[in-house]
């Protein structure tokens, strides 16, 4: 690795999501690992012209290169730190920390069983839930169990030595088995319950306030049925706090991502229930390569590799988009002398690792992208493709989006030398046109965007219209009377299928097709800034959407009756729940397909 490490392009690209970042030296060695909620502004702090610490300062001294590893919630962020730290050992980590061991909840083996915090050496006989990313964790846990389920947490001594009920049977947080308020069988239901929950045994324990909120329902006490609303609510949330530890023994997870010429392949890591690490892999890939054929490869090459020492899992997930050979498994599993499955079609554990891997594959695409090498390399392979005898400074590219007409959104994304300028980015809303209409709409998105712009002297070498020759003309229209002011205009037309690469780019003007490779450099950064610019306008007219649509209630959904509202609300908690809530927690409600759900998710998006 070079010790000239390029903090301020490292930044440039990072993304805003919760993670993990490691910190390497000159040799290769992790020096420092680190979570953040905002991996770009906790990463930026340590480059700042003025940082205070010695320590800090020293740090950002040895720093020959970093990555990061995308999580979903702080806590997932937290529990993956401790991890590497267990696992590197690295030496501005030890100063900070004490990792020597992790809190965890313990119900005891007693008559009436205490849930309490522990940490260090297991001594005490009962059943251990954990382990915890810290204290506070297992605290704000025992606070949400106590609300959930009236079970004793005080000390032994505390409880022999009680005669009559304490405050928190007053305020219905214990049953008061000290003093024999309750049977022994109440009790024990109400243990069992808080077991299920802790082993994740979630949707069991749901069902069963579901019944109680219904039951109270019915009864017209409506103060305890909100309260069952409540907790089914809390239950909901704690279902997903965190995604990185589980039931898993030993699990591999493949994460998928391809655009603009560059393939990643996202490996996660999972043993003894915890995922111990991730790495994302760059295979070259010839051109028309299949994303099975892709996948295939790197199977064999990864597992088979026999000088690598690394154990092949009894479990890999694979991407649900790709298809896989079943005799792949096989193979793998002869090599190994034991059953290798592959899986693809998962649910509930396996399933958030999917998602994760895929969230991450997709990160670490973004980021080698943005790369300032390959944004040098494909910004002079396009300037000579142009013949253009000046350096690209400034491309900026248009697209519109609708549905059926209503919303109509017009996006302008902007790139240099180090790739998108997010910060130039805008979004436009086009009104006062017949609906559908996109050459209007881009005509309108234009005048917005460059009647001032002289004035203001941020006119790009180069305009993409996202579009064939009826958008171009917009265009040309346009700049008609700018002269040389006027930026080289450029259509790019999808091509059938509306598959990458079979893309027509149209100059204004003569409307000559610019013939490119599928493998051209030029033509995966015309690719590059085109998608970006089609996903800047696809999220504004969704929000734009979504604004309206928040007016609409349950029932206007197509396939949503009476009874079946009133199932998914009472699973559910309430409407609101229901707008917050996945496509896989509709789909777990009884009678709601996977479609229907799905219709559900994005009627509220």
């Amino acid at each position: 690795m070079s010790n000239q490490f390029d903090a301020e392009n490292f930044l440039r690209h990072l993304t805003h999501q919760p993670g993990v970042y490691r910190m390497y030296d000159e040799s290769g060695d992790v020096i420092y690992v680190g979570k953040a909620k905002d991996l770009r502004k906790r990463v930026s702090s340590y480059f700042r012209e003025k940082v205070d610490r010695v320590k800090t300062q020293v740090l950002v001294k040895q720093i020959a290169d970093m990555d990061v590893t995308v999580t979903n919630t702080e806590a997932e962020a937290l529990i993956l730190e401790n991890t590497y730290i267990k696992k590197y050992r690295p030496r501005y980590n030890v100063l900070l920390r004490d990792d020597k061991s992790y809190p965890y909840i313990i119900m005891t083996d007693h008559t009436h069983p205490r849930l309490g915090f522990h940490r260090g050496a297991r001594r005490q006989k009962g059943e251990y839930f954990g382990p915890f990313p810290n204290g506070a964790a297992v605290r704000e846990s025992l606070r949400l169990m106590q609300k959930l389920f009236p079970i004793r947490q005080c000390e032994d001594a505390y409880y022999r030595a009680r005669s009559r009920p304490c405050l928190q049977y007053q305020l219905k947080r214990c049953l008061a088995p000290c003093v024999n308020v309750c049977t022994d069988e109440e009790y024990d239901e109400q243990v069992q319950l808080a077991r299920q929950f802790l082993n994740g045994k979630n949707q069991q324990v749901i069902d069963q306030l579901v019944t109680r909120m219904e039951n109270a329902s019915e009864s017209l006490d409506f103060e305890r049925a909100a309260r069952y609303r409540d907790q089914i609510a809390m239950l909901r949330r704690a279902q997903e706090r965190n995604s990185v530890t589980g039931a898993q023994e030993e699990l591999d997870v493949i994460g998928f991502a391809r655009g603009n010429g560059v393939t990643t392949v996202q490996m996660l890591f999972i043993r003894d229930n915890h995922l111990q690490g991730s790495r994302s892999y760059f295979p070259k890939v010839p051109a028309d390569t299949s994303d099975e054929e892709v996948l295939q490869a790197f199977l064999l090459q990864f597992y088979l590799n026999q000088s690598s020492g690394r154990k092949t899992p009894a479990e890999i997930v694979l991407p649900d988009e790709i298809k896989h050979d079943p005799v792949l498994g096989e193979v793998l599993g002869e090599a190994v002398g034991r059953k290798v499955r592959l899986l693809h079609n998962v649910r509930g554990e396996r399933k958030q690792y999917q998602q994760l891997a895929k969230k991450n594959a997709v990160n670490a695409l973004e980021g080698k992208l943005n790369q300032q090498s390959t944004m040098n390399r494909r910004t002079s392979a396009l300037q000579q493709v142009l013949e253009l005898g000046i350096p690209i400074q400034r491309m900026e590219c248009f697209d519109i989006s609708h549905t059926m007409g209503q919303q109509t959104v017009a996006s302008c994304v902007v790139f240099d030398q180090n790739g998108p300028k997010k910060s130039d980015y805008r979004r436009y809303n086009i009104t006062g046109i017949t609906p559908g209409d996109d050459y209007a709409a881009m005509a309108k998105a234009l005048a917005k965007r460059y009647d001032n712009a002289k004035e203001n002297g941020n006119i790009p070498d180069i305009l993409f219209i996202d579009g064939g020759k009826g958008q171009l003309a917009q265009a040309e229209n346009y700049f008609a009377d700018w002269g040389k002011d006027a930026p080289m205009l450029i259509g790019v037309a999808k091509g059938e299928s509306r598959k990458p690469g079979l893309e027509t780019l149209i100059m204004a003007g003569s409307h000559e097709t610019i013939p490119l490779n599928k493998d051209a450099s030029a033509l995966h950064l015309i690719q590059h800034i085109r998608d970006e610019s089609h996903r800047f306008a696809i999220t504004g007219h969704r929000q734009k959407r979504n604004k309206v649509k928040r007016t609409s209630s349950l029932e206007e959904i197509e396939g949503i009756g009476a009874k079946r509202r009133q199932k998914i609300l009472k699973n559910l908690g309430g409407l609101q729940e229901v707008k917050n809530a996945s496509i896989d927690q509709l789909a777990n409600v009884p009678g709601i397909s996977r479609a229907l759900a799905e219709k559900i998710y994005y009627s509220f998006r």
